[in-house]
C-alpha cells in the first residue's frame, strides 16, 4: 500500500484544482491577457503542484522509507536513495 493512501482524496482534489488553474492559464493566453496576470496564475499553479509534491514526499518518507528502514538491508538503502533523488529534483525545479 502506498503512503499517500490516507490522503488520496485530498491529493486528487488539489490536482484537479491545479488542472483547472492550468486550463485557466491556457484560456488567458488564448485571450491575450496581460503577461503579468498570466505569470501570477502560473505562480499559483506551480505552488499548487509543489504542495502536492511535498505532501507525496512527506507520505513517502513517513510510510515507505520508515517501513523499509525498520526492515533494513538493501531495500532500505534503495528507498533512501529514491527519497534523496526526489528531494534533489524538487529543489532543482
Amino acid at each position: 500500500m502506498h503512503g499517500y493512501v490516507d490522503n488520496k482524496a485530498d491529493l486528487v482534489k488539489r490536482l484537479r484544482r491545479a488542472e483547472g488553474q492550468v486550463r485557466g492559464i491556457q484560456r488567458m493566453v488564448e485571450d491575450d491577457v496581460y503577461c503579468i496576470d498570466i505569470l501570477t496564475q502560473v505562480s499559483a499553479a506551480t505552488k499548487a503542484l509543489e504542495t502536492v509534491a511535498l505532501q507525496l514526499l512527506d507520505d513517502h518518507l513517513t510510510h515507505c522509507v520508515a517501513e523499509a528502514t525498520r526492515e533494513g538491508g538493501p531495500v532500505a538503502e534503495e528507498k533512501i536513495r529514491e527519497a534523496s533523488a526526489a528531494i534533489a529534483r524538487l529543489v532543482r525545479s
